[in-house]
């Protein structure tokens, strides 16, 4: 799998589009793959004690936003290095340690991207189309991938 190009510039002006309102994409991306699968809410360790709403959590907004991130700047990554990189604070090995020790299972990932997609869609309706679906797709499959080959 290699992104293309256009993949990419499809991503990022897509992304661009979305920024300046991307805490709240980011926290209905979550929110819906909470209405999908309730029990998923229970797999996050910052969310089993906490009494707050989910749309109050600042830890789970913080955690949306940095999927979001992670999720479009991986089509950058793959055009300019060929691999995903998902920052300094973090490693792809502990990412994966993570999710692996809270038992993220594939199906929790391809409904994680089907939430992801459907926001995009809700986001940037005028821009949505089966390319852009496929650009974020692959970027998201490609950070997957990176992960799930660490675990």
């Amino acid at each position: 799998m290699v992104i293309t190009a256009k993949q990419e510039a499809l991503v990022v002006n897509s992304w661009n589009e979305m920024k300046d309102d991307a805490p709240t994409f980011a926290l209905k991306f979550f929110l819906r793959l909470f209405e999908i699968i309730p029990a998923a809410e229970k797999r996050f360790s910052f969310l089993r004690d906490s009494s707050l709403p989910l749309e109050k959590n600042p830890k789970l907004k913080a955690h949306a936003m940095g999927v979001f991130v992670m999720t479009c700047e991986a089509a950058t990554q793959l055009r300019k290095t060929g691999k995903v990189d998902v920052g300094a604070n973090t490693s792809v090995k502990h990412l994966a340690s993570i999710h692996f020790k809270n038992g993220i299972a594939d199906v929790h990932f391809e409904v994680l991207k089907f939430a992801l997609l459907e926001t995009i869609k809700e986001a940037v309706p005028y821009l949505w189309s089966e390319e852009l679906k496929e650009a974020w797709s692959e970027s998201y499959d490609h950070l997957v991938a990176a992960i799930k080959n660490e675990m």
